[in-house]
């Protein structure tokens, strides 16, 4: 069980509105005892543009709008899959590498016709994460995560989100999408962040992570 440290907030804003995103960092920070609202608990909160070249500047873009505006200490985090035969693409654009308000499985489809004629050793790839804390006068903590493996030609599994079902950490025979949640937050890069968020907390004497 994970010791809070009495000056935390135990109050905290995940700056999305990703129901499946929110699952997951619900999940894997369940024992530190932080109540944990998304922004459908915000529903006049504006979109935060994610314009930054680096996972870090969106992250913290979007934690710092989101606490300016909540007034909380808010969660960001920006992810996604850097693939090396593409140049590091999809990289920042992941969440729209089809184009404006593409869903999932255009992202995923658009993937794996970019990588049909790559041959399967030459697939490298990693998932990469930036978790921002951030009060709301402006401090601001990170947080980072990442995991390696390779994509596969076709999806496999119906777990998970986005590129999950094509991604196979190294060392492993299983997609993110075919784990249960718990195997993929031990390794994925979201729950590696998230604990280095959970251990500095458990830390938390000697680095401040209060908003106080």
């Amino acid at each position: 069980m994970l010791k809070i440290w009495k000056h935390l907030p135990v109050k905290i804003v995940l700056a999305t509105r990703n129901k499946k995103k929110t699952e997951e960092i619900r999940r894997i920070l369940a024992d530190t005892g932080m109540e944990l609202f998304n922004l459908t608990a915000f529903p006049a909160c504006p979109e935060v543009l994610e314009d930054g070249q680096t996972f870090t500047e969106n992250a913290d873009k979007k934690a710092l709008e989101v606490a300016r505006y909540t007034q909380l200490p808010a969660l960001a985090d920006d992810s996604g899959l850097v693939v090396d035969c593409l140049g590091g693409a999809p990289g920042v654009w992941s969440a729209r590498y089809a184009g404006p308000g593409a869903d999932d499985a255009a992202n995923l489809n658009k993937l794996l016709q970019a990588v049909r004629n790559v041959p399967l050793a030459e697939r490298s790839a990693r998932f990469e994460c930036v978790i921002s804390m951030a009060c709301p006068d402006g401090r601001l903590r990170r947080f980072h995560g990442s995991v390696s493996g390779r994509i596969i030609d076709e999806p496999r599994g119906g777990n998970g989100f986005g590129y999950d079902p094509a991604f196979v950490p190294d060392g492993l025979q299983q997609t993110f999408a075919e784990m249960a949640g718990e195997q993929k937050d031990s390794i994925s890069h979201r729950g590696r962040a998230l604990a280095a968020l959970a251990e500095a907390l458990q830390t938390a004497g000697e680095k401040n992570l209060s908003c106080e």
